[in-house]
């Protein structure tokens, strides 16, 4: 296994020791991921995507889990079978073709499971609980008891599906440390957490990215011109931080496309093309490369990488 590419776009491995001794094995690692099935699937999650597709690459056994009935008790009023087909077609559309798809409710009302979410819900405080749930039910003065049963699921959920290696967001980060000290109490082993950097909104790192909001993110179903128009008019400061036009470059388009070619008249400086996010960054921080260039190009990379997926979910 290369380990270069399981960590690339990698913010944090806990811990980073275990992980190298987990690829190590001769044995097939396993890792999933897991995903509320609501709303269009966006380019943050396909930055998760991206990372399950090197992991199916690098020969671990890829599960994605497509979270029902976590989506209800989020209190999300979709249908959720049509939702589980369609984000399953989008995956597969982009390349995640290497892996198995499980949906929740095929598990989640087994004997065994409802006990370990109990059992998980006792060795668990109020106030942790709570601190968990946050970045799951975001208007927390007004979360329902459905959602702070979600993190104890999601806890549940990495023993049910037996996965050496659980990846996610670093929004997950507090319910998977929590997972990491109460797991072994209820008979299993110790995962490894591997999580990868958000995209910030394309209006800025005050507004999240977010389906209630359009023009925060964009879709995998957005037509040329309604990227074009979002890309142009998305947050781009002359900064790395709260950035969301280089994090697409760097954590969706690099991963799939390996390179971003900027086109430009040669009074300009005239074409660039370029092989790694560290030139790219590079140039624009040093005004090499100017943010309506930087916008063109990454425009028509997203353009390029969802032209399957939109036919797929188009068809």
């Amino acid at each position: 296994m290369d380990e270069n590419i399981l960590m690339r776009n990698v913010e944090e491995v806990v811990t980073e020791e275990e992980f190298s001794k987990i690829i190590a094995k001769e044995k097939k690692p396993s890792v999933y991921c897991g995903f509320e099935v609501s709303g269009s699937v966006h380019l943050g999650h396909l930055v998760a995507v991206s990372k399950m597709i090197d992991f199916a690459d690098q020969g671990f056994k890829v599960k994605v889990l497509f979270a029902d009935v976590h989506t209800k008790l989020n209190r999300k009023d979709v249908n959720i079978e049509e939702m589980v087909a369609y984000w399953q077609k989008v995956f597969t559309s982009y390349g995640l073709t290497k892996a198995e798809y499980i949906k929740g409710s095929d598990f989640q009302f087994n004997e065994e499971y409802v006990r370990d979410v109990l059992e998980i819900g006792l060795k668990t405080t109020l106030n942790r609980a709570i601190r968990s749930m946050q970045e799951v039910a975001r208007d927390i003065e007004h979360a329902h008891v459905s959602q702070m049963i979600y993190p104890l699921m999601q806890i549940a959920d990495i023993k049910a599906l037996s996965v050496d290696v659980a990846y996610g967001g670093i929004e997950q980060r507090k319910i998977h440390m929590l997972a990491r000290e109460i797991l072994p109490q209820i008979g299993y082993k110790k995962p490894v957490f591997v999580h990868t950097p958000l995209i910030t909104s394309l209006k800025g790192p005050e507004v999240k990215m977010s389906s209630s909001i359009p023009d925060s993110l964009i879709a995998v179903e957005d037509s040329i011109e309604e990227i074009k128009s979002k890309v142009n008019g998305a947050f781009c400061p002359k900064e790395l931080t709260g950035n969301p036009i280089l994090g697409v470059a760097k954590l969706v388009l690099f991963p799939k496309l390996g390179r971003i070619d900027v086109n430009r008249p040669e009074k300009f400086g005239g074409n660039l093309s370029y092989k790694s996010y560290a030139e790219l960054e590079g140039d624009y921080l040093s005004n090499n490369l100017h943010p309506a260039d930087l916008k063109v190009a990454v425009s028509e990379g997203i353009s390029t990488i969802l032209e399957p997926v939109r036919s797929a979910v188009s068809g």
